[in-house]
């Protein structure tokens, strides 16, 4: 007969006697988990080399709590930042840079806003790829140079949203450049 009966079935395992020797049903599963089981040959490498097959060793509780103790010790002693103030860039162009921006603002309230002062052509708030939650600055596109000029001196300091805005001419790509 060839290896698939379609008779009756086996009920012994492959290579397996059909008596067992008086032995319980699961004698042989006790007897299995109480001999250690034999390492695969990458566990073998990984305990060769140093690793402790992939198991994370917990870390020590008292120098990490500690440390972190430290941390806040440093933080609560420090002096608070000095705030820098915001670096004014001439108007040579109608794009103008707006900073400090709520981030709850959006492109339509700023142009609302720059409308007041003059014609704006585009308004863009800046914002995560990933999230898309704004940076807190935006670009303003004005109808001239002029325009851009009045905007700076109404719009400067201005409180927007619960903020006070920070208006300036926009760096020019050749600014940057002539900067490095």
């Amino acid at each position: 007969m060839n290896s698939h009966s379609y008779g009756r079935r086996q009920r012994h395992g492959r290579g397996r006697s059909r008596r067992r020797g008086g032995r319980g049903r699961f004698q042989d599963q006790r007897e299995r988990a109480q001999t250690p089981k034999q390492k695969t040959f990458w566990q073998r490498i990984v305990a060769f080399f140093g690793g402790n097959g992939g198991q994370r060793k917990p870390a020590p509780q008292g120098r990490n709590g500690q440390q972190q103790q430290q941390q806040r010790e440093r933080e609560r002693d420090r002096e608070p930042r000095p705030q820098r103030p915001p670096e004014s860039v001439e108007v040579t162009s109608p794009r103008l840079y707006v900073g400090n921006l709520s981030f709850d603002a959006t492109e339509s309230d700023l142009f609302e806003l720059f409308n007041g002062v003059g014609h704006v052509q585009n308004a863009e708030v800046v914002s995560y790829r990933h999230n898309q939650r704004s940076k807190g600055f935006a670009f303003v596109s004005m109808q001239t140079i002029e325009e851009a000029k009045r905007a700076v001196e109404e719009l400067h300091d201005k409180e927007f949203l619960g903020r006070k805005l920070v208006v300036s001419g926009a760096k020019s790509s050749e600014h940057e450049h002539s900067r490095e």
